[in-house]
């Protein structure tokens, strides 16, 4: 990995098909090198794949096969900013279809436990912008969504709710 920063995602035994998975679901993602173990260890022996680096929109990730000590939770998150309710559609779909499954306000989580916000820019520039009795009108019809339906976030902003 060339960058200086790069998050490190922990799985059990499912980097490589994670990181498949990232690549041929969001742009400009990618699955890089792929390393394999020169010598057994805790959870694995040589040969397996160890690590494999990719990236998830532009972020350079290393998804590490630790084993199953840990998992992920909440406290992480990718957000993903869409700009249309069919790209909005095509990626909560994608990542509840592919074995995942639904939370709150434009929260999901894949199969292997990694948590995404899957949030049009509607909704980040409702929240942002000077209206503040528009952002409220937004945030609470938000808080009913699971997946963000953008037409009702703009009515919302309008005060059509």
């Amino acid at each position: 990995m060339s960058s200086k920063n790069t998050i490190c995602l922990w799985f059990d035994g499912t980097a490589e098909q994670a990181a498949k998975f990232y690549a041929d679901t969001f742009p400009d993602s990618a699955v890089g090198a792929v390393h394999r173990a020169p010598g057994d260890f805790p959870s694995g022996q040589e040969g397996d794949v160890l690590t494999v680096e990719f990236t998830v929109a532009g972020i350079p990730c290393i998804g590490l096969n630790g084993g199953p000590a840990f998992r992920h939770s909440e406290a992480f998150s990718f957000q993903i900013a869409t700009d249309t309710q069919e790209e909005t559609d095509r990626l909560w779909n994608a990542v509840v279809g592919n074995g995942g499954q639904e939370s709150e306000c434009g929260w999901c989580k894949d199969r292997w436990g990694l948590s995404w916000q899957i949030t049009p820019r509607v909704l980040t520039d409702a929240f942002s912008g000077a209206d503040r009795a528009a952002a409220k009108r937004v945030f609470d019809a938000m808080m009913t969504m699971r997946k963000i339906d953008i037409a009702a976030i703009e009515a919302a902003r309008r005060g059509q709710s």
